[in-house]
């Protein structure tokens, strides 16, 4: 018997995913570096299809089916390139070498190109959904190359989630744009879990409303334009008690949020593209703030707050979910800009309503808010420069910009920090504003830096000789 995948690597995430191809009817070979986890699975969930047993890489490339195909499910970085490396001389050319992990993408540039000198396919994989939608359907988000894709494609498709029978699986496009995508969608999840997370201060500091009756505030919400698993999953957070004190469970947990690396990795990408994903940004400092717990403990016995006493309106609840959904489209509209910079960068054909579509079940950020989104980008002639610049969208957060400035003013005056929802609508400012305090800025280079500037009633680029008699002077361009 032979196996159609090999699976290397058994923890969770391999392991559900092994058994989720298994269930649909793919034998897959099982390696891992203890033996003791391909038994445990064996044993506890060797029912869940036709499993081969292998304790070398050897045995594993050996009881694979031409074109070999092996997933790789190990931690990030150093570890992948070690299993490719014991890997790669026991495969010949046109077998197929998948990375499913949360690995940067360009690791996966780099893999790929080292690969393709040997005449292998590389895909990077990006999988959401965490433990059980690997097991159930996640959300898969292939990179590598379109032939890769033919081979592999099919498997992906069958064990990926499915929203109203479609597979939340397509290919994305060239080297490391799996990945990539994966890493925006994370960048976008952190800010969704952060403006979520400033909606419960507001309303637990703000208007004192108790977790177990926001629970049911955020159970309505997710009946609406806000509905999403995140929300869905925060009513069942807020909704439950602790054992063991009787207090609300978000009251016994500690308040210092941790990070795998995808959200800072999203920003530094950013940073690098141009592409100003601020909103998300913010998610990631907030998280890093809230680690910093001794400065934290040392700053409430130095640093005085002031703060206001603010008589709320009786719309704040309905203010905050106004600004929360603001606050949770700049989210998407930010990584979607940054898909679009890296497009032009990498050279994918990067096809953003499909992309949308994947996100629709199966991975962490689903919403209904997607099924509008990739109308939004269906029609390639009818794409938004900036998809708050959709009709629909400009529509609705136009309705809700009065509410997300009360929210925003009342947050400061309490000292309750809410820096996505402030960043967010800075952003929305800054989008729509006819002049930012840019030209200042171009004004201070080109004066301590000689960096030079360019004028609203002309073309060319100039520089004002600041140390002389200030005249004006046309820049040379030296490249």
């Amino acid at each position: 018997m032979s196996a159609q995948i090999g699976v290397t690597g058994l923890a969770v995430m391999g392991a559900n995913l092994a058994r989720n191809l298994a269930r649909n009817g793919y034998t897959v070979a099982l390696h891992n570096r203890s033996i003791e986890k391909t038994d445990y699975l064996l044993e506890k969930h060797g029912g869940d299809g036709e499993f081969i047993r292998t304790e070398t890489m050897q045995e594993l490339v050996d009881s694979l089916e031409k074109p070999r195909r092996v997933l790789i499910m190990v931690k990030a970085g150093a570890p992948v390139d070690s299993v490719i490396d014991s890997l790669v001389p026991l495969l010949e050319p046109g077998d197929i070498v998948i990375d499913g992990g949360n690995s940067h993408y360009e690791d996966t540039r780099r893999r790929e190109a080292a690969l393709a000198a040997h005449d292998l396919h590389f895909v990077g994989v990006g999988v959401s959904g965490g433990e059980e939608g690997a097991l159930l359907g996640p959300s898969i988000m292939p990179g590598g190359s379109r032939e890769a894709y033919d081979s592999l494609g099919p498997m992906l498709e069958k064990i990926s989630a499915k929203y109203n029978g479609e597979p939340c699986c397509r290919w994305i496009g060239t080297d490391g744009a799996g990945h990539f995508v994966k890493m925006v969608h994370n960048g976008i999840e952190y800010a969704d879990m952060q403006v979520i997370g400033e909606a419960f201060d507001l309303l637990r500091s703000g208007a004192g409303i108790e977790p177990a009756d926001q629970a049911k505030i955020f159970t309505d919400w997710n009946s609406g334009t806000l509905s999403s698993f995140l929300i869905e999953i925060t009513a069942e957070v807020l909704g439950h008690t602790d054992a063991r004190t009787g207090k609300p469970f978000v009251d016994v947990v500690v308040d210092a949020a941790g990070q795998k690396g995808t959200g800072r990795w999203t920003v530094v990408s950013a940073l690098a593209l141009g592409s100003p994903t601020s909103g998300i940004a913010e998610s990631v400092f907030a998280r890093a703030l809230s680690s910093q717990t001794e400065q934290r403990v040392l700053a409430q016995g130095i640093l005085q707050g002031h703060e206001g006493t603010v008589e709320l309106p009786e719309t704040f609840v309905e203010d905050v979910r106004l600004a929360l959904y603001a606050s949770k489209l700049v989210s998407y509209a930010q990584g979607i800009d940054m898909l679009t910079a890296a497009a032009k960068e990498y050279g994918w054909d990067l096809r953003l309503d499909e992309i949308a579509s994947l996100w629709r079940a199966g991975c962490i950020i689903r919403a209904e808010l997607l099924d509008d989104i990739m109308k939004a980008y269906a029609v390639a002639e009818e794409r938004p420069a900036n998809l708050l610049l959709t009709p629909a969208f400009a529509e609705a957060i136009a309705g809700a910009v009065p509410a997300w400035r009360r929210v925003v003013a009342t947050a400061v005056q309490l000292g309750i920090p809410v820096p996505v929802f402030s960043a967010s609508l800075a952003y929305y400012d800054g989008l729509r504003r006819p002049r930012l305090p840019a030209a200042l800025t171009q004004g201070l280079r080109d004066l301590f830096g000689a960096h030079t500037y360019n004028r609203v009633d002309g073309e060319g680029t100039f520089h004002t000789l600041w140390g002389e008699d200030r005249s004006e002077i046309e820049a040379v361009d030296t490249h």
